[in-house]
């Protein structure tokens, strides 16, 4: 047998099944898959918190400092998943992972010995590339793992990576703030004197680092639904579809795909948005302390974000079990309008705790899409392509959420307000229209969606 056909033979299904790991396992995998994404969120959202002692030690401006905590690494992770999503979709998604692990964690942990805005500049864009390289490989592992009817929840428990990893980041962003205030060094070894945000930046990535040598537990399952081509001599190899093919099979579902990662990607919007701005929120209006807001509010997205997005999982999982064809959108919907009662209100209520309180539901029902908005892409596209549909999807969401959803809130306050007292006005502003358009347009996507379906089951026949 060649190289090439024993490679054919390690990610072939036999015709005519649909073979998965044991489910031990294939949760064993979620699990690693989870715990990256965590990493990867924690060196993402890390300078939230952090936003003064890096610009005093720096000597930066607000807008450099907005351009090491979104733009610059918004634009390398989303354009990079692009190619990322098509190696993914041929190569080693075990690999992918593991390179990407590496390359991040060490970018963060460098970020720590940054001496001016450049260097960080630099480093923070590493990292955007060496994420990029995560979801769109995990995704596709996870949905070679799970049936349909259980696939939604995987990725659902993958995508708690998002809320675990941010929360760990205001709490540790929040304690640091405490603890800067107790002490200006630390001394360590080979290093010598540090900060101590300097300190967390070495913490989180080495320990992502050390991280990456779990990726040799996990193995790469058999990719289903692969086309086959059959040589003379009888031998089946994997028939790779060319960039072409793809391009073509995207402008065929192109109003499900605008419906889909717009609508989603303006939950994103929302998302990114508030997350940004809450702490502030809490700090101008009701007088809390950075530390104070990193500890409560890390909380909440922790433990109601993790929630959230996990019975949204199960909800779409237990939708298609009862013949809902369109679940992972129609719970995409339903999130986007049981939103409004505690939305509308937190910024409004003029108690602290009132406020805080209203979020814990605000941020459950917000997370709940953006496991299903996966779980879709995976359900609509045939394997060969996921990794490539995953990345446009990651690209859409990132840039309008990530790139865009901040910026939203803070030109609200700063240019139709006028105050910066009014964060609050702005919060609620940008989210509401967010939610109205995402409602929408998910709404229209529906039909859509199940066209896509049929034609993703013509497209197999026709090239089995």
């Amino acid at each position: 047998m060649t190289r090439d056909n024993e490679r054919a033979s390690d990610i072939t299904p036999v015709a005519g099944k649909e073979e998965y790991p044991p489910v031990g396992y294939s949760w064993y995998v979620v699990g690693i898959l989870t715990v990256a994404y965590v990493f990867s969120f924690i060196d993402r959202q890390i300078l939230n918190l952090l936003v003064g002692p890096i610009r005093r030690d720096l000597q930066i401006s607000d807008t450099e400092m907005s351009l090491l905590m979104g733009f610059s690494f918004a634009v390398f992770y989303t354009f990079f998943g692009i190619p990322m999503g098509r190696l993914a979709d041929s190569k080693s998604r075990r690999a992918l992972i593991s390179g990407g692990i590496v390359l991040w964690s060490l970018m963060t942990a460098a970020c720590g010995l940054a001496r001016n805005f450049v260097h960080f500049l630099l480093l923070r864009m590493g990292v955007g590339v060496g994420e990029a390289a995560l979801s769109p490989s995990a995704y596709s592992l996870i949905a070679d793992s799970f049936p349909r009817e259980n696939r939604a929840t995987a990725l659902s428990v993958y995508s708690m990576g998002i809320y675990i990893g941010s929360g760990l980041a205001y709490l540790l962003g929040g304690l640091v703030v405490k603890w800067a205030s107790a002490q200006e060094r630390v001394n360590l070894p080979i290093v010598g004197d540090t900060r101590p945000w300097q300190v967390v930046f070495f913490v989180v990535g080495f320990s992502g680092a050390l991280f990456a040598l779990f990726m040799f537990t996990v193995k790469e399952p058999l990719r289903k639904g692969l086309r086959m081509t059959q040589a003379a001599d009888g031998k089946r190899t994997i028939s790779r579809v060319s960039l072409r093919e793809t391009i073509d099979y995207l402008k065929a579902n192109k109003v499900t795909f605008i419906c889909h990662n717009f609508g989603f990607a303006l939950l994103s919007f929302s998302s990114y948005g508030s997350t940004a701005w809450i702490p502030e929120f809490f700090i101008r209006k009701h007088g809390w302390t950075s530390s104070q807001v990193g500890v409560v509010y890390g909380t909440t997205i922790m433990v109601f974000g993790a929630l959230g997005i996990v019975f949204g999982g199960k909800l779409a999982d237990w939708m298609v079990r009862r013949g809902y064809r369109d679940a992972n959108m129609r719970v995409g919907l339903i999130a986007a309008i049981a939103w409004a009662p505690t939305g509308l209100l937190y910024p409004l209520v003029s108690d602290a705790n009132i406020a805080a309180a209203l979020l814990a539901p605000t941020t459950f029902l917000v997370s709940m899409p953006f496991g299903v908005s996966a779980a879709a892409i995976q359900e609509m596209m045939p394997n060969e392509m996921r990794g490539q549909a995953s990345a446009i999807y990651l690209f859409v969401i990132n840039l309008i959420g990530l790139g865009l959803g901040p910026t939203a809130v803070a030109m609200m306050t700063d240019y139709v307000f006028q105050d910066d007292n009014d964060v609050n006005y702005s919060l609620l502003a940008v989210a509401t229209t967010a939610h109205i358009g995402s409602s929408i347009l998910l709404w229209l996507g529906l039909k859509h969606y199940l066209d896509s379906l049929a034609r993703l089951k013509e497209w197999s026949r026709v090239n089995a």
